[in-house]
């Protein structure tokens, strides 16, 4: 019998979202989970000092079980160096970049037979300012070039509407229908400096295959694969 694969939660959003700040929320925590946490470009806004070491790759070891890998190279030689690990994880977390669209890092699950054997995609979590995310929605892009943040909240299965405390009940409920005009199924969550419980964010299997398909037919086309 194949053991069970290992939940892969990709969280994404713009930059200032939040996202930076829910990761070191995972990494500090005491929450009884054994997660690796994968920053697929740190620096932008920088984690915590002396949780993450400046140097291409590194594996930092936490005192809560986490660990966090910081790779600039191929996510797929990163998953797999965990995999063959002895560590048996609860679940991976991935941090994308704030301008990058999830769908290629979503394809890695599909495209790599040995990932694909041992990893199930559970989620993707987008972070997203409930102060700033409709001037984001709204910016104009040069035709052909598709506005990150259209994407990241069309392709989330999950997204946490951080920062409710700099917004009135009015401007939630404007932010909140703006989100789901662009993605009706997605679950809304409402935080404040990326304060979520961990088990509604992982181990939910809400990723839908069938779902991404329909947005980018070429999805499981392995020649698009640009990670």
């Amino acid at each position: 019998m194949a053991p069970a694969k290992v939940p892969v939660t990709i969280i994404t959003g713009f930059l200032g979202a939040g996202k930076t700040t829910l990761v070191n929320r995972i990494l500090t925590e005491q929450h009884g989970k054994k997660l690796a946490v994968i920053e697929n470009e740190f620096g932008e806004v920088g984690m915590d000092d002396g949780l993450v070491i400046q140097a291409k790759e590194e594996i930092v070891e936490m005192n809560n079980g986490c660990i966090c890998c910081t790779v600039r190279g191929d996510l797929v030689r990163i998953l797999t160096k965990l995999l063959k690990s002895k560590t048996k994880y609860d679940g991976i977390l991935i941090e994308t970049t704030g301008l990058a669209d999830p769908a290629p890092v979503a394809q890695t699950f599909f495209v790599d037979d040995f990932l694909a054997e041992r990893l199930l995609l559970d989620a993707i979590v987008t972070v997203v300012d409930c102060k700033h995310i409709e001037q984001h929605l709204d910016d104009k892009k040069p035709e052909g070039v598709e506005n990150e943040s259209v994407e990241q909240v069309a392709f989330a299965d999950v997204i946490l509407m951080n920062k409710t405390d700099l917004v009135s009940v009015g401007d939630r409920k404007r932010v909140s229908n703006r989100i789901k005009n662009i993605n009706g199924t997605v679950e809304l969550i409402e935080t404040t400096k990326s304060n979520v419980d961990l088990n509604k964010i992982i181990g939910r299997n809400a990723f839908s295959l069938q779902k991404i398909s329909d947005m980018e037919p070429d999805f499981l086309k392995a020649e698009g694969a640009d990670h």
